[in-house]
């Protein structure tokens, strides 16, 4: 092979640095196919490897500059759903759509551009010192937009190895430490390249460890199942976004949930979606104790979204993303915790929130619930660690509810994204979570992909897009804890600040 001072394609960043940067955010467009629904997961490598060659080969800004243009193709295209929620299902005009994916795309990819600086400043173009500060620095940054400005952990590398052996390390350190595993092997291969003799032995060594080692993590039983099987159904309403609150739809709605769920009375617990019923608690108030009357007679437990109105604390009525229990001696709540801002809560100005009115998108907001609430329990005393959509891509967040919670549930609505990725992207995001924790997950949809998730992550069950669904499974309340459930991301996270904090010092001291 011709050194790298010779060869084009070595050159290329250095020399022909637009053209180089139109190919980095090529690559980024071309990334999102290592993510469900295609998930060519051992695309990550080839992906993410020349990026780390070209922070050894340039300055950090330039460095920094490329990695920018890779992130903003990778969630440019990786995030085109918010076109179809906006305008297509949200009736929103086509420029405000354009404008909030560009501008999503643009924040994201300034935490990549952190990244390559970061990594080109630290690395001093030296392989062996980048095969540290690359996977810190990209992992440190991936950690940093799943939290600030309320986080968007969308499309975290890690999430693509769900399937691969690297998915042993998720009960040990999340996704995060998935994350940090893979750009460890990738960062071994440049190692490998631009090595020789002993040095490439070592570093072919280090390219296989993170899969190995996975693979070995992978068989290892973290939690155990405990007490009676629990037959568990998922209903589907299958309903379409642009159907569910019309006023000739909700009573066909609230009969096909009650009837459904008469027709498994040999179900321990049943699982509606989120805001699976198109009104307010307190408007179907009679309708939830018919529900609730029916599960005391067959000795169940049902659980369904809804939006609940309290006039706790507020004379106007506050309103909750709620999930609640029905069936037990008394009612049970939780709360959306989480919410999506711009979604589901609008910090904006009143003269703000005025417009967007006027352009048909949602301008009031919901109330989050508490940041620590008691667990729901099922009829036989099963705790369970619930979440709503959005909140499952938030890993740390539920971890408040183990070792107690023996089930993970999660009710979402992902109508809102049509026929895109979005609903593959999110059903991968919730079987890494049932991974990290050893637990089985129930995912209940209003349109699919509603799923049953083994605590390996394994899909057991699924059920089809846009068609109603009624669909029963035999699970078993874990308990138990893994690592990652008691200790969280912050190994990782102090991991990747002690290696960028000795290498910082380092560089400043000239070493």
């Amino acid at each position: 092979m011709a050194s790298k001072d010779q060869h084009f394609l070595f050159l290329l960043a250095a020399d022909w640095p637009n053209f180089s940067r139109l190919i980095a955010f090529v690559v980024g467009c071309a990334t999102t196919l290592i993510f469900a629904p295609t998930g060519f997961a051992l695309l990550a490598p080839v992906a993410t490897l020349p990026l780390l060659f070209v922070a050894m080969t340039v300055s950090p800004r330039d460095a920094g500059a490329h990695f920018f243009w890779f992130g903003f193709g990778l969630f440019l295209i990786g995030t085109y759903w918010i076109y179809i929620s906006v305008h297509v299902v949200g009736n929103a005009a086509l420029w405000i759509a354009i404008l909030l994916m560009i501008g999503l795309s643009v924040i994201m990819a300034t935490f990549f551009r952190v990244a390559g600086w970061l990594t080109s400043y630290l690395s001093h173009g030296e392989p062996w010192r980048l095969l540290l500060v690359g996977p810190a620095a990209w992992v440190l940054l991936e950690w940093l937009r799943g939290w600030v400005l309320t986080g968007f952990p969308w499309l975290a590398l890690g999430y693509s190895q769900i399937d691969s052996p690297l998915a042993g390390w998720a009960p040990v350190l999340g996704i995060y430490g998935v994350s940090l595993m893979l750009m460890i092997s990738t960062a071994a291969i440049l190692t490998v390249i631009l090595t020789s003799g002993t040095q490439r032995v070592i570093a072919l060594v280090i390219v296989a460890l993170p899969w190995a080692a996975g693979g070995i993590l992978g068989a290892v039983e973290w939690t155990e199942p405990y007490g009676n099987v629990i037959r568990t159904t998922i209903v589907q309403g299958g309903v379409s976004q642009d159907r569910k609150w019309t006023a000739e739809q909700r009573q066909p709605t609230l009969d096909f949930y009650r009837s459904a769920t008469l027709s498994v009375p040999e179900s321990d617990l049943i699982v509606w979606p989120e805001v699976a019923i198109p009104a307010l608690d307190d408007q179907v108030a009679e309708y939830l104790d018919i529900v609730a009357g029916d599960a005391r007679r067959n000795g169940q437990t049902v659980l369904l979204g809804i939006l609940e109105r309290s006039f706790a604390r507020s004379k106007e009525g506050r309103i909750f993303n709620s999930v609640l229990v029905l069936g037990g001696a008394e009612r049970q709540v939780y709360r959306k915790r989480h919410l999506v801002p711009f979604g589901e809560y609008f910090p904006v100005p009143e003269a703000v929130r005025e417009w967007l009115r006027m352009q048909n998108l949602p301008y009031s907001d919901l109330t989050a619930g508490e940041d620590v609430q008691p667990l729901l329990r099922t009829d036989s005393g099963i705790s369970l660690a619930v979440s709503i959509c959005y909140e499952d891509a938030f890993g740390t967040e539920l971890l408040y509810a183990f070792p107690e919670a023996g089930l993970m549930i999660n009710v979402s609505n992902d109508a809102w994204f049509g026929d895109s990725i979005a609903p593959h992207q999110h059903l991968q995001i919730a079987r890494m979570r049932a991974l990290e924790v050893g637990r089985y997950a129930v995912r209940a949809t209003n349109d699919g992909i509603s799923a049953f998730i083994g605590p390996a992550g394994e899909l057991l069950q699924t059920g089809k897009q846009f068609e109603s669904v009624v669909m029963t499974a035999n699970i078993r309340s874990h308990r138990g804890s893994t690592l990652y459930s008691t200790y969280g991301n912050w190994p990782v996270v102090w991991l990747c600040l002690l290696i960028l904090g000795v290498f910082w010092i380092r560089s400043r001291a000239g070493l």
